[in-house]
């Protein structure tokens, strides 16, 4: 069976202006906000991308943030950020306004992850894979 890919996610968020300013703190991300006719949302660049704006990294994606609504009945991301460095990068999350969830712990054959959340109260998490 074929398998099919992540290629996207989208997380809310009740300021996108401050979540998008979170995300370059911590990760280095590109944010666009687009306009009212696509109601507001915002763009995330995660990775380099080519002309037609895929991602030039296989297995990268990219994303958006939306609003924040009562009325969407699925507002809860799941989504995995690889990290080169799962302590400086913990580091990071905190000086950008996260809140870091204990302690990396080691997925075997993996590598190590830990959770946090960031300032929208999105909980979320960082993998440092072992070295192949």
């Amino acid at each position: 069976m074929k398998m099919d890919p992540v290629v996207h996610f989208e997380m809310p968020a009740e300021d996108r202006k401050r979540m998008s300013e979170f995300y370059r703190k911590a990760f280095g991300w590109q944010t666009n906000q687009l306009g009212p006719e696509m109601g507001e949302y915002v763009l995330v660049t995660t990775t380099e991308v080519d002309e037609k704006m895929m991602p030039k990294k296989p297995g990268a994606i990219n994303g958006g943030f939306f609003q924040k609504s009562e009325e969407l009945a699925s507002q809860y991301p799941s989504v995995v950020i690889q990290v080169d460095d799962i302590k400086e990068s913990m580091k990071k999350v905190r000086e950008a306004g996260g809140k870091v969830l204990g302690e990396a712990m080691e997925i075997l054959n993996v590598g190590l992850i830990v959770s946090f959340f960031d300032t929208e109260g999105n909980r979320v998490s960082m993998l440092q894979p072992f070295s192949r």
